[in-house]
């Protein structure tokens, strides 16, 4: 089955959310905003989608990398496709980012389990059916009400519990908050959380991506204290000598790298080198569902759990398809937001989690995102 078509429909749609100056999200008054649907057709009419930026998939892109890549090849072939559109990573003078590989992989998949009739975490080979979920906490404010103390994200954490989530990852304050970086408040927000939720409750913390290696020692022996599951992110992933050294300090977890680039290669580099005691992967941060199958069992093969980043059905497939994958990250979540709210260009959410806190996987062909193609066909961007 050939794929015959390649086009990009970038439209409106409504928000509550605000990006900061450092491109954190918050709750913000509700505006509109554009978002882009890259849709791959074979020739029986048969359609695979993936959400992008504008900017990730921009007709320039389309016009010179994707569509000469994959128009007129074969729908399944997922694994040459991919390759031949990384190799023109270099020739695109950089333009060309692992992100824009991401949404086209995942519209790859999209189309072949739709044109298959199954569940892409099933043409995958799945491992389970419903993944257990932990609430990952927006980072932190000057909101009042909001997550602006340590008090706010203990009465969060309470509420999350109740909820039905079976773990909780603090994001902390991060400028552009006015008095952060801190450490000790990063400290005292998770020791509020650990008095909500009891001794033996798993907890996380994604950190401030730019302290030092005495900070992130400092931040790493306290929440050894408050019993945490892991420490992320806490320095920059740049330098993964620092990661080797705190991993080699540290008795809690480190995992990583998140946002770093080089797809599975790199995270190989991070294993040998003894940089985190657990991987990390993720669709959006090495260009796929296909390369972050990759990463996964390549921590598997070092007897490493594989944890993924970020929400979204094509997460919850890579979460879903590997033993050593322990959860679903879900969120972003804030008092004042509701994460379970469907947005105006879907039908429903991708991610619904039950009381017990798990996320069970859509049983339809596809990836798992139900569009509403009305919505988005009626606001167009121009």
């Amino acid at each position: 089955m050939k794929i015959v078509d390649a086009r990009v429909r970038t439209f409106w749609h409504t928000t509550n959310l605000a990006k900061d100056s450092d491109g954190h999200d918050h709750p913000g008054p509700e505006k509109r905003v554009r978002k882009s649907l890259l849709t791959l057709t074979a020739e029986d009419g048969t359609e695979g989608h993936a959400f992008g930026s504008p900017e990730q998939i921009r007709p320039h892109l389309l016009e010179q990398y994707i569509r000469p890549v994959v128009v007129g090849q074969d729908a399944f072939a997922r694994e040459m496709l991919w390759q031949d559109l990384a190799h023109w990573q270099r020739g695109s003078g950089g333009q060309l980012s692992d992100r824009t590989l991401a949404v086209v992989d995942v519209a790859l998949w999209d189309l072949a389990a739709k044109l298959a009739g199954l569940p892409a975490y099933k043409m995958a080979g799945s491992y389970r059916d419903k993944v257990p979920a932990y609430g990952s906490i927006m980072c932190g404010d000057e909101i009042e009400g909001g997550l602006a103390t340590p008090e706010d994200y203990g009465r969060f954490a309470e509420w999350l519990v109740k909820r039905g989530y079976r773990a909780i990852k603090l994001h902390t304050w991060m400028p552009p908050v006015s008095w952060s970086p801190n450490i000790q408040m990063d400290l005292k927000a998770c020791a509020a959380v650990r008095e909500a939720v009891g001794p033996n409750f798993p907890l996380m913390l994604d950190a401030y991506h730019w302290y030092s290696r005495e900070e992130a020692y400092e931040l790493g022996k306290g929440l050894e204290k408050l019993n945490f599951t892991w420490i992320e992110e806490v320095m920059d992933e740049q330098s993964m000598s620092s990661y080797a050294w705190l991993a080699a300090e540290l008795k809690i977890p480190v995992i990583g790298p998140e946002s770093m680039g080089g797809k599975y290669m790199h995270r190989a580099e991070w294993i040998k080198a003894g940089a985190c005691d657990i991987l990390r992967t993720g669709v959006e941060d090495v260009g796929g569902i296909s390369p972050a199958l990759k990463t996964m069992h390549l921590a598997e093969s070092f007897g490493l759990n594989c944890e993924v980043h970020g929400h979204g059905a094509e997460n919850l497939l890579i979460s879903a398809v590997s033993k050593n994958c322990r959860w679903y990250e879900r969120g972003l979540l804030h008092p004042m937001l509701d994460y379970d709210a469907c947005p105006d260009y879907l039908n429903k959410i991708d991610d619904p989690m039950d009381q017990e806190g798990f996320v069970w996987l859509s049983q339809e062909p596809g990836v798992g995102v139900d569009i509403n193609l009305d919505y988005i066909d009626a606001n167009l961007a121009g």
